[in-house]
């Protein structure tokens, strides 16, 4: 399986699309256009990779294309796999689930996951019920 080079562009994203096997170039014209639209949008961080479109040879295959994004955005290496049955379908689901990741890895909400640390290891007072800090009581009528 030789790859085909198809191009890079010129702006701060430098993502090189590659194809393996049968794709034609509507194929990789449009999946140049989808992943251009996720990876030159403003506001990103320098943005470098592949993606690789395949065809399988099978053609009993439930699922014969295939397509794999390896990119860099800033310091984060973000990879993300997809498989369907048209090359349209794959490169619409490559380009879904590449937009969530690139979200994830210039905006950082992996770190917005981890656990609050508690105020007495430096962490700040989480808010209670009715808007009350934690270290407040309610003192109403019983």
């Amino acid at each position: 399986m030789t790859g085909k080079v198809t191009g890079t562009r010129d702006t701060a994203a430098v993502v090189l699309v590659r194809a393996e096997g049968e794709v034609g170039d509507e194929a990789l014209a449009y999946a140049r256009t989808k992943i251009g639209a996720v990876v030159n949008r403003p506001g990103l961080p320098a943005v470098t990779g592949e993606v690789r479109i395949a065809k399988a040879a099978a053609h009993h295959a439930e699922h014969p294309w295939s397509a794999v994004a390896d990119l860099r955005v800033g310091r984060t290496v973000v990879v993300v796999h997809a498989r369907e049955a048209t090359s349209q379908e794959v490169t619409d689901q490559l380009q879904d689930r590449l937009r969530r990741q690139v979200e994830r890895a210039a905006h950082g909400a992996i770190d917005a996951h981890r656990p609050v640390s508690p105020p007495w290891r430096g962490g700040q007072l989480a808010e209670g019920p009715a808007g009350l800090d934690a270290g407040q009581r309610d003192t109403g009528s019983v």
